[in-house]
């Protein structure tokens, strides 16, 4: 008996619960008899449940003041522009991610560069992604180091080394290359430690001139991130930790990256 082809694009319809009704049995047949399958779709379920968990809190949120004030026109140009122009910077920060509304007003209180902002909001998402994987959380494995670091240098264009975090008890499990947001791709590098927990080191390209090297931290419930901009490269360790331990995890980060080479 041959059975209809099943599509990547269906499991994933399956998991984010679009998926046609008259597609529905061909597909639970197909992962009765495909276990990974039936692995990666419910991977996938826990991913949208914890993006759901932690970024549907701020679709509500108000814009903060001081973006609205940074967009808002000269007075002379009238009240009506201005509540036209603030609308308008509401609507482009909705369009740039739900996640940027938490991280907008980071937990140390300062006002942090869009670029920063924009950093942090990713390296989150990204977390949120691919820690949750079991099978297949990094691209390239710590037992492949040498060419992991080799691949990612040479994709991002700056000689990359990551941390050595084993006296705080982490391990490098390994590491993938993912899209930026508009300066090219970006390198995430995973750790773990002996109870399973997962902290994430992403590094990202930064735009020429930018030299912002104060520590940062937003937080979200239980998800900290530790960020910061360091002449060419962007830094964001985000962990489900509390922000002392992070921010401990953090330093040691820093003063191996601050060791010349």
């Amino acid at each position: 008996m041959t059975t209809q082809a099943i599509r990547e694009a269906q499991l994933h319809a399956l998991a984010d619960g679009i998926l046609p009704e008259d597609q529905r049995a061909a597909v639970d047949a197909h992962l009765r008899a495909h276990p990974d399958d039936a692995t990666r779709v419910a991977a996938w379920r826990e991913q949208n449940r914890q993006l759901r968990a932690l970024f549907d809190p701020v679709l509500d949120d108000a814009v903060p003041p001081p973006l609205l004030q940074a967009a808002a026109p000269p007075a002379a140009n009238g009240p009506w522009r201005r509540h036209a122009m603030q609308a308008a910077a509401a609507l482009v920060l909705v369009a740039a991610g739900g996640a940027g509304g938490w991280l907008l007003r980071g937990a140390d209180g300062g006002a942090a560069s869009a670029s920063a902002v924009s950093l942090a909001r990713s390296a989150a998402i990204a977390h949120a992604v691919y820690t949750p994987e079991v099978r297949h959380p990094v691209e390239v494995g710590a037992e492949q180091e040498a060419h992991l670091v080799q691949w990612l240098s040479k994709r991002l264009g700056s000689k990359l080394q990551p941390p050595v975090l084993a006296p705080l008890g982490y391990q490098l499990i390994g590491g993938r290359l993912l899209p930026g947001d508009g300066d090219g791709p970006v390198a995430q590098f995973m750790y773990e430690d002996g109870k399973g927990q997962r902290l994430t080191l992403y590094v990202a390209k930064e735009r020429a001139g930018r030299q912002e090297t104060a520590f940062r931290y937003a937080q979200e419930k239980d998800l900290g991130v530790f960020y910061w901009i360091d002449g060419p490269l962007g830094y964001a360790l985000s962990a489900n930790l509390p922000k002392k331990e992070l921010g401990r995890i953090a330093d040691a980060v820093y003063a191996q990256l601050e060791q010349p080479r």
